[in-house]
């Protein structure tokens, strides 16, 4: 992605009353220290604040709407500093077209009442109580953005000494910054569909038209003559890469490592000629012998490109390469994950999958382990061994809705202790609030596909955000 595009683009406007600042001495002034306040706190290395002022008529408004398109801002939050009229602000909400966010921010938990009831002049009690009115337009704004049906969310606390609102507020801006990456990503698509996995196939054109994802058709025999064109020093400096990014290289043939290597540093040129961001893939390879080659040595490099930022999943799983790339861009990780069992006695679900694995949600570092059968598919090869890290995960499953094009499911969880499956793949135990019977069913009863994105931390009210700006429907089981 073109670096340019990676800063999230923040509008920010106070809104006001014009009339209120020859009656009220100070106000305006007083409300202004509050605008910078939020901008100190929302500001941040990958964010542009765009500051369009204290809005306090419709003239300027208007003229703030003109300035929120030329500076193609992604998302405006609408800071309620005092009594406002609704008309104040609805011409930068229509003509900004982002997702809108009120902030409801009054400077302090409650009024000094004594203080307040203190003072001698009724003017300076009036300028006083307007200083605390953030609450009041706000249902005013809210009804007229309803009706319009333009949709708005809140945030309601105090400006200062309130960490649960300024989480809340990140928490937005976060889900927006993965929103504007992921409408700044490329998807590569190599191969076809896994044969039988009805589950699996999904719309293109909803794919790119909600997600705002492009996507690049590739063809397997391009990195398969990438792979012929490898020189010996870079599989070399590859395998060094493997020593220090897995465990338990030494137990693998030379050979097979080679092998690997060779088809890792073939990715690598494959990914950055395509620019790509994210890569669902799936290829049979029968009957070419290259391209079996390609395909049954491409795990340790797609699991360093995931553990880079770039998520590859196997088996053409469109939906849920999208899905681990919105973990990623959340910061909790991404790895491609499946009901392996379950263990009625210890109440657990066992889940995982062959395929690339994500270091950064790894409870140790991966293991690469040599595998005689590749997991049911064609060829023999290298595969990698992990398990989740133990504490708090979320589940992401994108979910076919046949109104908007997809839905998200979620469901928080925790990772234990315990035996694991080692098969040569990402293998964990999960702990459910609502016990893995009930999961199960809740979670199936959604129809999602088989697959899922599995990240570490529960982060089920940043997904709900996100699903929210995409405007998709989510569910949370648990």
């Amino acid at each position: 992605m073109d670096s340019k595009y990676r800063s999230l683009r923040v509008g920010l406007v106070g809104l006001g009353l014009e009339a209120y600042w020859e009656q009220f001495a100070g106000l305006e002034q007083r409300l202004l220290g509050y605008l910078t306040e939020v901008e100190r706190n929302i500001s941040g290395p990958t964010r542009t604040i765009v500051h369009l002022g204290l809005v306090d008529t419709p003239q300027k408004s208007l003229e703030a709407s003109h300035e929120a398109r030329r500076q193609e801002i992604d998302i405006l939050l609408v800071y309620v500093t005092t009594y406002s009229l609704s008309s104040t602000v609805l011409p930068l909400i229509k003509r900004a077209k982002v997702p809108v966010i009120l902030l409801n921010l009054q400077p302090a938990a409650a009024i000094d009442y004594a203080a307040f009831n203190a003072m001698k002049s009724r003017t300076e009690m009036t300028g006083e109580w307007l200083a605390y009115c953030s609450a009041c337009p706000v249902p005013e704004i809210a009804n007229v953005l309803r009706r319009l049906g333009i949709p708005f969310q809140q945030v309601t606390g105090t400006l200062f000494d309130d960490p649960v609102c300024w989480e809340e507020i990140e928490h937005w801006l976060r889900a927006a910054e993965a929103v504007h990456l992921l409408a700044h990503s490329r998807l590569g698509l190599m191969g076809h569909y896994y044969g039988g996995m009805l589950d699996i196939a999904t719309d293109l054109a909803q794919v790119s038209g909600r997600f705002d994802l492009h996507i690049e058709m590739l063809e397997v025999d391009e990195l398969t003559a990438l792979c012929h064109a490898v020189e010996d020093t870079s599989i070399a400096n590859k395998l060094e890469d493997f020593h220090r990014f897995f465990h338990g290289c030494d137990d693998c043939s030379s050979a097979e490592l080679t092998r690997a290597a060779r088809t890792a540093v073939a990715l690598d040129s494959f990914v950055s000629v395509h620019d790509l961001d994210l890569l669902a893939y799936y290829y049979k390879g029968s009957g070419v012998q290259a391209n079996e080659d390609t395909i049954s040595s491409i795990i340790l490099g797609t699991s360093m490109l995931t553990g880079r930022g770039v998520p590859v999943a196997g088996e053409y799983e469109v939906k849920n390469v999208i899905a681990m790339k919105i973990m990623d861009l959340l910061g909790a990780g991404g790895s491609f994950t499946e009901f392996y069992a379950m263990d009625f006695q210890a109440d657990l679900v066992l889940m995982g999958h062959d395929g690339p694995g994500h270091i950064g949600i790894a409870q140790d570092q991966i293991r690469v382990r040599p595998l005689q059968v590749y997991h049911g598919k064609v060829g023999a090869g290298l595969s990698v061994e992990m398990s989740v890290k133990l504490g708090p995960v979320t589940l992401l499953s994108i979910v076919e809705d046949g109104e908007r094009g997809f839905m998200f499911l979620i469901a928080e969880a925790e990772s234990v202790s315990g035996p694991i499956l080692e098969i040569g793949n990402t293998n964990s135990r999960y702990r459910f609030s609502i016990g893995a019977k009930k999961f199960v069913e809740v979670w199936n009863s959604h129809g999602p596909a088989h697959h899922c994105a599995i990240g570490i931390g529960h982060i089920a009210s940043q997904l709900e955000k996100l699903a929210t700006l995409l405007q998709l429907r989510f569910a949370r089981v648990c």
